[in-house]
């Protein structure tokens, strides 16, 4: 896998996607172990991992228009917390034949 710098953000907007990044990996333990029979509970999981996960993609496109970075099809985009530095992340074709 490939890697390298495309943009940087702000502070504050590295807050942002953190919040978002540690509440949407708390709602998939949390979904790990919830019992489906608890069907009021369950649903209000499954309702805020979707809301979650549209918040997290919206900040992603948000940024990514805002500050034009470089993307591929076979791309995705990681943030790192620390330096908040954006990374083009891109998957080497490997040239298999599917079947």
């Amino acid at each position: 896998m490939n890697k390298k710098i495309v943009g940087r953000v702000t502070p504050e907007q590295r807050s942002e996607i953190q919040k978002l990044f540690e509440r949407r990996n708390s709602l998939k333990e949390l979904f790990m172990i919830v019992d489906p029979k608890d069907q009021t509970l369950y649903e209000k999981v499954v309702a805020d991992m979707g809301a979650t996960g549209t918040k997290f993609q919206k900040w992603w496109d948000d940024r990514a228009a805002e500050y034009h970075w470089e993307s591929s099809k076979t791309g995705s985009w990681e943030i790192d917390f620390n330096t908040c530095e954006i990374f083009l992340l891109e998957r080497e074709e490997c040239g298999c034949v599917q079947k």
